[in-house]
């Protein structure tokens, strides 16, 4: 049996914690931080590899905002990928409306494809290792399950949600398979190293798989106010080539939620159990700059740098340079991000604050959160990226 996937990349994400680089009218998936390709184009170049005898990969369905859509489109463009639709969104309201206008727009394509919904603003390393495990995915989710990734965890990460879970046995999967037991929010530093003792823990990667009328099957179940709300935006849609757009009006009226609160969290124990598959690739949202960090060549010291960058008798330090020589003297553990208009410095381990930052400028009314201050274009040693639009528009 033949199962139909069309993925769909959730392109929504402004990226707070990665500003000064990352801001609401660029924000880090259409950036360039590791490798030569923007983290939402190696993400719509991740499904490529998973079509097999009995997968076959349909266009993707990107949901993004509408002020982004000319970036996404271009994006796609450089890299030869032409999408099923880019849903655009009037406003934000979470993820589980934007799987949902997916899911109708899937389903009025007709048939039940299996949805494989990943975020744009992942990295992974181990490409082989991400197929053979999504397609694992695949194949329960077309015989009806709900399946989500899992990472193993290999520190004890406060950034992360966590989900518990059992083994157990299913006729689809292969042992050792797991079932979700619960999910749980972002721990302390003390429960993140007790869930790394103990076990059973793995990080929730935000990548589900599982039919369209699973997904609407479920959003009904648990909350139908947003299933509601959202055909009623969708029944309202207007097509623009491959730009699709809801109902304005209506789609403001949706109650804004993520897919983990509406329903995931809600499906153990119920009629809809969830199944997942773990996953062992090099995964990291790149939440923060510290992730950043984790996942970029080093060198002897620890330092890992990009663009005009000079340092002396320094450890274990990021240090993006846009337009500029930026010196490091005597330090560790710092976080150093130089752009035309702003340069932030930070303890490493505390990156994830920086996301306080960027309130303090929204709330005083300051525009260095939404906008780069003025057009600069960067050589490709400082921007480490191929993509034009990356290039011209960001570093």
């Amino acid at each position: 049996m033949t199962s139909r996937i069309v993925p769909v990349i959730l392109c929504g994400g402004s990226g707070t914690r990665l500003w000064p680089l990352s801001r609401a009218g660029f924000p880090k998936q259409f950036l360039c931080l590791t490798g030569d390709e923007s983290l939402f184009q190696q993400a719509a170049r991740r499904f490529a590899g998973l079509a097999t005898a009995d997968i076959e990969v349909s266009a993707p369905l990107i949901v993004s905002n509408e002020e982004h859509r000319f970036l996404a489109s271009e994006q796609l463009r450089e890299i030869g990928i032409e999408p099923g639709a880019l849903l655009l969104e009037p406003v934000g309201r979470n993820t589980a409306p934007a799987l949902t206008l997916a899911a109708l727009a899937a389903l009025e394509q007709g048939g039940d494809p299996v949805l494989v919904v990943t975020p744009a603003d992942q990295t992974v390393a181990d490409q082989p290792a991400f197929t053979t495990a999504m397609q694992t995915a695949i194949r329960a989710a077309g015989a009806g399950e709900i399946v989500i990734l899992g990472i193993s965890p290999d520190r004890p990460e406060t950034g992360y949600g966590y989900i518990k879970a059992v083994t157990g046995s299913h006729a689809v999967l292969p042992a050792p398979t797991f079932t979700v037991e619960r999910f749980v929010e972002k721990p302390d530093a003390v429960t993140a190293q007790r869930y790394l003792d103990e076990g059973g823990y793995y990080w929730n990667a935000g990548m589900f798989v599982l039919k369209a009328s699973v997904w609407m099957a479920a959003l009904e179940r648990f909350r139908p106010d947003i299933a509601v709300a959202t055909r009623s935006a969708w029944e309202l849609h207007s097509a623009d080539n491959k730009f699709m757009r809801p109902g304005k009006t209506e789609f403001a009226a949706i109650p804004a939620e993520s897919i983990d609160y509406a329903v995931m969290e809600r499906c153990p124990g119920s009629e809809f159990p969830i199944k997942m598959v773990p996953l062992a690739a090099g995964w990291s949202d790149l939440g923060a700059w510290d992730a950043v960090w984790q996942v970029l060549e080093k060198d002897a010291a620890g330092n890992a740098h990009f663009g005009d960058v000079l340092t002396t008798d320094s450890r274990n330090t990021l240090v993006h340079a846009t337009s500029r020589l930026v010196s490091l003297v005597g330090v560790e553990d710092l976080v150093v991000i130089e752009t035309a208009d702003a340069v932030l410095v930070a303890d490493r381990h505390r990156s994830q604050d920086v996301k306080a930052i960027v309130s303090q400028l929204n709330s005083s009314g300051r525009e260095e959160h939404i906008n780069h201050g003025r057009l600069v274009i960067a050589s490709r040693r400082a921007s480490g990226c191929a993509s034009r639009t990356n290039r011209l528009h960001q570093l």
